[in-house]
């Protein structure tokens, strides 16, 4: 059914309309520079972009989504002037991995790359914090997602009190420079923090222990990890509040509900490339000329 509504809006140019109630979500998500992240305030459980709309009605939406995304993606491939580096953070199950294989997963390989940062390597701490980042930011016409990213520096380190308080706050400056200098050098920065909350953790991790062939995601540090969850979501509210900026924005997505977040974070990736205003390529020679011999 959801299927057939999709062809049937394509078939009659109906794209806009069947992808009007998940517009706004950069407008709805968006932490302004200057403003103070409150996650009880935020509701995880949300959809508000949808209304009153079943998850079975959002399949063609999000299908239509992802088939521009990868539209899109192919412009900037070709123009091969700009570069776009999406950053993913969350909580523990938050959907990292699940969000970026269902967003992303039309888009040509050769276009795209994610890079998953796990605890620095002997050779990551002989050098400074962002030596292991910077080689891994996208180069023209690339995509670069971000599964973990320089601000597990910042947010491990400071809620697990592995470095004193002089270096996790000056590390903030360093981040914030680090990511002005990438927008100034042709970067798009899109920062994406997938909101869940404790109790749909705790739902998602009971669900990994109860089947065998998920008993590999499950790792016992997660739960050490779960009994600082205030602490972890206090650093978070500081961290982002501080570092949403005008020229690299941090933007909270309501992720207890695994459609609606792909459903956000695709629209989000939608306008943000749409708003580079991109071209193919002007060739250099008319193609009435060209025969291809048989």
């Amino acid at each position: 059914m959801a299927h057939a509504a999709f062809l049937l809006a394509i078939g009659r140019g109906g794209v806009d309309n069947l992808c009007m109630p998940v517009k706004g979500a950069r407008e709805r998500y968006l932490v302004r520079h200057g403003s103070k992240v409150i996650f009880e305030k935020i509701d995880a459980q949300e959809k508000a972009l949808f209304g009153d709309a079943s998850k079975e009605e959002q399949v063609p939406q999000f299908e239509v989504l992802r088939a521009e995304l990868q539209e899109l993606q192919k412009v900037l491939y070709a123009q091969n002037k700009q570069r776009v580096l999406v950053v993913l953070q969350a909580m523990d199950t938050g959907g990292k991995d699940g969000c970026i294989r269902n967003v992303f997963s039309r888009i040509d390989p050769q276009g795209i790359h994610v890079c998953s940062f796990k605890k620095p390597s002997e050779e990551d701490l002989a050098h400074d914090f962002l030596w292991r980042i910077h080689s891994k930011v996208p180069a023209n016409g690339q995509v670069v997602v971000f599964n973990r990213s320089h601000y597990e520096d910042i947010i491990a380190v400071r809620v697990k009190r592995i470095f004193a308080e002089e270096v996790w706050r000056r590390r903030y400056r360093h981040v914030m420079e680090f990511e002005r200098m990438l927008v100034e050098e042709g970067t798009t920065l899109v920062k994406i923090f997938l909101h869940i909350s404790k109790d749909e953790q705790k739902r998602r991790l009971e669900g990994r222990l109860a089947h065998p062939d998920k008993h590999w995601k499950v790792n016992p540090d997660d739960l050490k990890d779960r009994a600082l969850w205030g602490d972890f979501m206090s650093v978070y509210e500081d961290v982002i509040s501080h570092t949403s900026t005008s020229l690299a924005p941090w933007y909270v997505v309501p992720a207890n509900r695994k459609w609606y977040r792909d459903l956000c974070v695709a629209r989000i990736m939608v306008d943000t490339l749409k708003s580079l205003e991109m071209v193919f390529p002007p060739i250099t020679w008319d193609p009435s000329t060209i025969r291809v011999e048989d």
